[in-house]
């Protein structure tokens, strides 16, 4: 049983879109929380304290690191998207060129 692979001409470009928007979404996600927790500030003691600085001191190197992973996984898939068109394209090249030099009129049925 063989794998069929079938996927429009614009899957991966829209793919592409919806991984911008979540990785501008994921970084406002994190600055919202940031914020969210600004009120508890000061409000903590010892370890918990701790727990809550080293958060807020982290929270810009987490959300760089994760732009950083979406960006990557875009760049993929920009890739992707320019190898399956230009893998579209070969195709109906070497298709046109295989149909330029068919000889259609020795495969008629019949006499002239």
């Amino acid at each position: 049983m063989g794998l069929k692979f079938d996927m429009g001409n614009q899957t991966l470009a829209a793919l592409s879109k919806q991984t911008q928007g979540s990785s501008t979404d994921l970084g406002a996600l994190i600055r919202q929380l940031v914020a969210a927790a600004q009120p508890l500030e000061g409000k903590f003691n010892g370890a918990g304290r701790q727990a809550f600085d080293a958060f807020k001191t982290n929270s810009d190197e987490i959300a760089a690191s994760l732009n950083s992973a979406l960006s990557a996984i875009l760049g993929g898939q920009q890739g992707m998207d320019q190898a399956f068109g230009t893998g579209e394209q070969e195709a109906a090249d070497n298709a046109r060129q295989s149909m330029a030099s068919a000889n259609f009129d020795a495969a008629r049925f019949g006499g002239r």
